[in-house]
């Protein structure tokens, strides 16, 4: 959830703090603070309640406070309101031990009563707070430096985390550790940074270093070493990012949102070409043989949000092209699941971050029962990216608005070619079949282009939608995984109330909701299931509901029922999901910019869910 930033090395610290805070906003913005170290004076700690913005005024952009050495953090509230009280960093009594955390400490409160009784006084309502003066209660109680007292302080230390810390007996040096939360260690000639996505330090250096769970990282000016929970000194890989920096930023566009909805062409087409070689498909980095694939007769997709309506479109591609049973699971629920998983199965988690903290947990869980797991992620490196047995990588690019679009998209097209691989190698379609679907794969990206070309259509009936406080989205197979996607897309950024369901279960309960001006948003590309849905639109406008429709070239009939009616190219209807999707997320966008809200930073909501 939160972001978390460190730095160490010849410049001004608190300009490349800031700098990297703004690159990781998205994570939160309930408050932000920083704490910069010149030399060996007393480190200075300067933090306040809401976005990021508040704290560069005060500082003066960071030329106001001076020092080589600093940390910074950009909060998303969970244990304590959001304040400056409550924002980070948080130090020890007497200032000793300055960090900043990302995660959710469990036992903070059996902890934190041990350290009261111990002399300790709390300031905040955090469970952050907790884990600075524990570790600074091990550092002083033993004086063997910051190393063994962080282990200490872990091994105590339920839940999850990712913490910088600086120690005043130790000037110029960073302190890290991280346990299940994501974080990632760069460095630059003489120069040492520490964030928890690659974004913030993409500007400085793209020569990286991967923590691994339950690892220490010491940082001094150009300089990393690790160590392991017993204190041991191990070796770590360096690893080069391959992002560019211009790719992290809005490129002239107003919003992140719209610059990754436009995204979408160049980056599908990048994902399709990385696995396509001679006219197929070809998963060489797969440890996933045919033979395997002939094996396997149950898979599992397991995801949150976004990437949980991408497993609900491809459990129907899937099952259309193979014999394979599909179960479509939320990661929340999987975890907790007591079923026995089937041997003869494959788990697929999707996860645009890799470190979606459900998510992983569902891989492990997995592992755990020995059934071989896939992941779709787009982060190299994450923690799923390293324990799955397998991994597609999307290429996305980095995606800085909280709503995903180009990540969403990228695992959508990945899914199609991981369903059409697995109908090759069972024998379960035709050469010719099979050539035909990966052509249209491979037409994708060019039929988003035509969509987005024409999207002031959809601009112009934004403007109806900007009042309303209900809407509903309906659709039949594939149509109903997409209209889940755009349902949530406009509560999340445009905070208007939207269900989506099947439209053959509106008679079932939901139709009941439905009366006067009550906007019903339908997706109809199915060919087959056309009709069906036109008799449902027509269901709830005899009730006074305002109707939308999304639907293939050449359905012109729907313009006798629906309001308003937007077409994209007509396509294989396996991938009609693909091009469907952009016109909700254009219509979700636009709406709330004419609400006038920050679309890329949603109230309540971070880009990379880290804790449960």
């Amino acid at each position: 959830m939160c972001g978390i930033v460190g730095f160490t090395g010849n410049k001004q610290a608190a300009p490349i703090l800031l700098d990297g805070l703004s690159k990781l906003e998205y994570r939160g913005y309930d408050s932000a603070g920083i704490a910069v170290r010149d030399g060996g004076a007393k480190a200075e700690v300067i933090k306040e309640k809401g976005k990021l913005n508040n704290l560069i005024r005060m500082t003066n952009e960071g030329k106001a406070v001076k020092g080589t050495c600093g940390i910074g953090h950009t909060r998303w509230a969970t244990h304590g309101e959001p304040s400056a009280t409550n924002a980070h960093p948080h130090s020890s009594d007497d200032g000793n031990v300055i960090a900043v955390h990302n995660g959710i400490i469990e036992n903070f409160n059996d902890q934190k009563e041990k350290l009261i009784k111990k002399g300790y006084e709390f300031n905040s309502q955090t469970d952050t707070e907790v884990a600075v003066k524990l570790i600074d209660y091990y550092y002083k109680k033993y004086n063997l430096g910051p190393v063994d007292a962080i282990s200490r302080a872990m091994v105590r230390i339920r839940g999850s985390y990712a913490l910088c810390v600086m120690f005043k007996d130790f000037p110029g040096e960073i302190y890290c550790a991280r346990k299940d939360s994501p974080m990632i260690i760069g460095i630059a000639d003489g120069e040492s940074y520490v964030a928890s996505d690659v974004p913030a330090i993409l500007k400085y250096t793209r020569s990286v270093y991967y923590i691994g769970n339950m690892e220490i990282a010491k940082l001094e000016k150009g300089n990393v070493t690790f160590y392991n929970i017993d204190s041991e000194e191990i070796e770590k890989p360096l690893t080069e990012i391959k992002w560019d920096a211009e790719s992290a930023e809005k490129g002239g566009y107003e919003h992140f949102m719209l610059k990754e909805i436009h995204e979408q062409p160049k980056v599908i087409r990048d994902t399709i070409n990385s696995v396509i070689n001679n006219g197929s498909v070809h998963f060489d980095s797969f440890n996933l043989s045919d033979d395997e694939m002939k094996s396997i007769d149950t898979v599992y997709i397991v995801a949150c949000g976004s990437a949980y309506h991408v497993g609900m479109d491809l459990q129907y591609v899937i099952e259309s092209l193979t014999s394979l049973a599909v179960r479509v699971e939320l990661a929340s629920e999987f975890r907790y699941r007591e079923m026995k998983l089937r041997q003869n199965s494959l788990v697929i988690v999707i996860s645009q971050s890799g470190e979606t903290a459900d998510t992983l947990a569902a891989l492990r869980m997995a592992k755990e029962s020995r059934i071989k797991t896939l992941g779709i992620v787009n982060v190299v490196g994450s923690s799923i990216a390293r324990e799955a047995d397998n991994v597609f990588y999307t290429l996305a690019g980095p995606e800085i608005s909280v709503a995903t679009t180009k990540a969403y998209s990228c695992q959508l097209v990945a899914g199609y070619l991981l369903a059409l691989q697995f109908a090759k190698s069972r024998e379960e379609i035709t050469d010719v079949r099979y050539n035909e679907l990966l052509e249209a794969i491979n037409t994708i990206p060019e039929k988003i282009e035509k969509i987005l070309a024409d999207k002031g259509r959809l601009q112009w009936y934004s403007h109806k939608l900007i009042n309303i406080t209900d809407s509903f989205f309906i659709g039949r197979g594939i149509d109903y995984a997409i209209g889940m996607e755009g349902s949530l897309k406009l509560k999340e950024i445009s905070y208007i109330h939207s269900e989506a369901y099947a439209a053959g279960e509106l008679k079932h309960g939901p139709i009941s909701l439905i009366e006067d001006g009550t906007v019903v948003i339908s997706v109809v590309t199915q060919d087959r299931l056309v009709e069906k849905t036109i008799s449902n639109m027509v269901e709830v406008k005899s009730r006074g509901a305002k109707v939308m429709a999304v639907t293939t070239s050449g359905n012109y009939n729907l313009e006798d029922t629906a309001e308003f009616v937007c077409y994209v190219p007509a396509i294989e209807n396996l991938f009609a999901g693909s091009l469907s999707v952009i016109p909700l997320q254009l219509l979700s966008y636009y709406v709330s910019v004419g609400k006038g809200f920050d679309v890329d930073k949603p109230r309540n909501l971070a880009k990379s869910v880290t804790v449960e």
